[in-house]
């Protein structure tokens, strides 16, 4: 049964989709399976992972629509990682859907046969029916927060819409954690940052912070993932870490 974890965050440029696809990496060399179902119609995911989203291939829009199985939406990219892309279409799906019964549950209905071990939703920057689709599906939330001024804001509504999904929609859903990303260690601020996250989440916090990283932050122009890219540099090590340390999460939970 696969452990499908949305990569959430309302707020854009907090390194959601960048936490996505260098977790899948990661996990995968670790020894997991792992698939990306990208749910954001930037698809940013897609063309990162080098996909051609415009190519004609059967997309996460065509998912949700029930046009197609899941199964024959995945594409397998260079970099080893299945991903069901995503492009601007998925914007459409958000008014096709609006009159259609369990309009809530339709991802969770196509995702539900899955046998890979991690199934990373990324998920747009939005408090969406697209979201509501990824919350509803997955067992777990993790959400990347920047560490700057503004991190905390907006995070109370995100938690808000998670503890609804939950009542109405999804009883099995759970914080997984939360993730420091952009993290720049020369600056007070972002020092006071991880302690207010610290404050609020304790334990949720996941010890592993991701860096502000020059080779993290251009390894989606050559449609790799940052392994690939540089597997020395600062933020491959902090994914790294960070896999290792999800996957240590999951294991308790077993």
């Amino acid at each position: 049964m696969a452990k499908i974890i949305s990569v959430i965050n309302q707020k854009g440029g907090v390194g959601k989709t960048t936490t996505a696809v260098n977790l899948a990496a990661y996990l995968l060399k670790a020894g997991k399976t792992a698939l990306i179902v990208d749910i954001d119609p930037q698809g940013n995911a897609s063309s990162g992972l080098g996909v051609d989203k415009n190519s004609g291939a059967n997309t996460t829009y065509d998912v949700l629509l029930g046009r197609t199985p899941v199964e024959q939406s995945i594409v397998e990219t260079a970099s080893g990682i299945a991903i069901v892309p995503a492009n601007a279409k998925l914007a459409n799906a958000e008014i096709e859907l609006a009159s259609e019964l369990q309009r809530e549950t339709k991802l969770k209905q196509a995702l539900e046969n899955l046998t890979y071990d991690y199934v990373l939703i990324d998920c747009p920057p939005a408090l969406s029916l697209l979201t509501i689709n990824s919350l509803t599906a997955s067992n777990y939330v993790l959400i990347p927060v920047q560490a700057e001024y503004y991190a905390l804001e907006g995070l109370s509504q995100l938690l808000d819409v998670i503890q609804r999904v939950r009542k109405g929609l999804n009883t099995q859903l759970e914080l997984l954690g939360v993730v420091v990303t952009m993290y720049d260690s020369r600056t007070t601020l972002a020092d006071n940052v991880l302690d207010e996250l610290k404050k609020h989440f304790g334990d949720k916090l996941f010890s592993t912070v991701i860096p502000r990283n020059v080779r993290l932050a251009e390894a989606p122009s050559f449609g790799k993932t940052v392994l690939e890219h540089d597997k020395w540099s600062k933020g491959a090590r902090a994914y790294k870490q960070l896999a290792k340390e999800l996957i240590e999460k999951m294991g308790r939970k077993a």
